[in-house]
């Protein structure tokens, strides 16, 4: 008998639904996003001046990547939902593929920083900003991918 059988936790009224995967993909995406930016916020405060102010485009073109993935919905995608516009479902495909490439171009463009000006610079500079420069945009595009397709749209209708 495991001494945590007895505990109970007090009900949220934000989740008392049924189905929780929305809820728990919602709340694990949220936090892969801040810990992302918590790494980043860490390193500059930690090494002022280590970071140069143009890798911060990497983190905010992630963010950006994150919103375009996230804003077209899987129907529209599939055709079923979106049939208007000037463009239909195409024009939705297309914007998904944009915040793809917009993530994987942030997320190479990080490697690509962390190692041309930290891990090939020697040991005369701390490596820490370069691995929290890359781990930010890790963490911000697997926190697109699990808000993206840790949800299940049935819920909406």
């Amino acid at each position: 008998m495991s001494c945590f059988e007895n505990i109970t936790m007090p009900d949220c009224a934000w989740f008392e639904a049924g189905e929780k995967r929305n809820v728990l993909a919602s709340i694990f995406s949220g936090l892969l996003f801040f810990t992302g930016w918590w790494f980043i916020i860490d390193a500059a405060a930690v090494y002022p001046g280590d970071l140069p102010n143009a890798s911060h485009v990497c983190g905010v073109m992630a963010t950006l990547s994150l919103l375009m993935v996230n804003s077209v919905s899987n129907a529209q995608v599939r055709g079923e939902t979106y049939t208007g516009g000037c463009m239909g479902p195409r024009g939705s495909r297309l914007w998904l593929f944009l915040g793809f490439v917009i993530g994987f171009a942030s997320l190479i463009a990080a490697c690509w920083i962390l190692f041309a000006n930290y891990v090939n610079a020697g040991s005369s500079k701390h490596t820490w900003p370069g691995v929290s420069l890359f781990l930010q945009n890790a963490f911000i595009f697997a926190g697109s991918l699990v808000f993206k397709f840790g949800r299940t749209e049935d819920v909406w209708g």
